[in-house]
């Protein structure tokens, strides 16, 4: 998978250098590209933001410099890439999402800062691109460098061979719907507080079972959104 970064600050990504994300890259599953925006400016001071019209407070982030610098990564692209611009605008990123984009070949991020980029450059890339405006959340950030690394993180680590053991992917909160249940390790009793005696007992069946209760307990007390819309699938009260 291919993945191109554009930002005014693109040591933001300097991150997705660590950890699984890293080794990933090291072995050719990932390509990830970083580009500066100020580099597609033409003034001294590169620009890239000017005052709303329409009059409002803040700045609006330039379109020619974005369309020059997704010009020059289409012009390195084979298909059609996927262009997601986080906004708080934008459609929920949700599991499901991050599952859809896992399977894309090429994605690009396009982080914005201050009050957003243009509208117009979300309408001109659909020529080119595939556009998702995406939100993380409810709530509103300085920039998109720090959206565009939670998905990202939550998009590769789906990418066959990110993931050193692909089925402890299976049982994750969000994987099906619910929260995940509550984990535990060594030892058996830890400051006077033992792990569920089931987890001890070795019958796999009764684990699962336990496992699943807690599942729905979790969600239903946690999640209540989410607990209703698992019900809904489900077709009944299967509390």
């Amino acid at each position: 998978m291919r993945i191109d970064l554009i930002s005014i600050f693109p040591e933001f990504y300097d991150v997705l250098d660590l950890s699984l994300i890293g080794r990933a890259q090291q072995d050719g599953i990932l390509d990830v590209r970083r580009h500066q925006l100020r580099e597609h400016t033409a003034d001294r001071h590169r620009t890239v933001d000017d005052t709303p019209t329409g009059g409002g407070a803040g700045m609006v982030m330039k379109p020619e410099p974005w369309a020059l610098a997704l010009d020059d990564v289409l012009a390195g692209a084979s298909g059609r890439p996927t262009l997601i611009i986080p906004t708080p605008a934008g459609a929920v990123f949700t599991q499901r999402t991050a599952e859809d984009l896992a399977a894309r070949d090429h994605l690009v991020f396009a982080a914005g800062r201050y009050e957003g980029i243009d509208q117009r450059v979300t309408e001109w890339a659909e020529d080119g691109f595939d556009v998702r405006p995406l939100s993380i959340g409810d709530y509103v950030l300085n920039g998109g460098e720090v959206a565009v690394i939670a998905m990202v993180e939550a998009v590769t680590r789906l990418v066959p061979g990110v993931i050193g053991n692909p089925a402890s992917l299976d049982e994750e909160s969000h994987s099906d719907g619910l929260l995940e249940y509550p984990v535990y390790t060594k030892p058996a009793v830890w400051r006077g507080i033992p792990v569920p005696e089931v987890l001890l007992s070795g019958d796999h069946a009764k684990i699962a079972a336990h496992r699943r209760e807690q599942q729905m307990r979790r969600t239903r007390d946690v999640r209540p959104d989410l607990y209703a819309r698992h019900l809904a699938r489900r077709g009944g009260d299967l509390a």
